[in-house]
């Protein structure tokens, strides 16, 4: 394909992404935001065969930061669900759980 297509493709995915976020509702976030975590989980297996692959110093390079951005990705969409279900929790079991693993 031309690069003005690709360019093209591109910036229409991220303008369509960008509207169908924004307009989930922040119960059904979490849910989402787990099945994004699944879906940069495969992206990471693709960039590491793709790593694995190379031929040339480029596509290797191009590749390994590939992975390192879809790592972050990962690591990162695990934090915020993790703490978008911190919220969702009881307030009054939070400090006893806390107590009792202190002990």
């Amino acid at each position: 394909m031309e690069a003005i297509t690709l360019l093209t493709f591109f910036v229409l995915a991220v303008f369509i992404g960008f509207e169908v976020v924004s307009k989930v509702s922040s119960t059904l976030h979490t849910p989402l935001m787990s099945g994004a975590n699944a879906i940069h989980g495969i992206i990471l297996v693709g960039a590491v065969i793709v790593a694995g692959s190379a031929d040339d110093p480029l596509t290797l390079v191009i590749a390994l930061i590939a992975v390192l951005m879809a790592t972050i990705n990962l690591v990162g969409g695990f934090v915020v669900t993790d703490r978008m279900l911190e919220m969702f929790r009881g307030r009054g079991s939070a400090p006893a759980a806390r107590e009792g693993s202190d002990a």
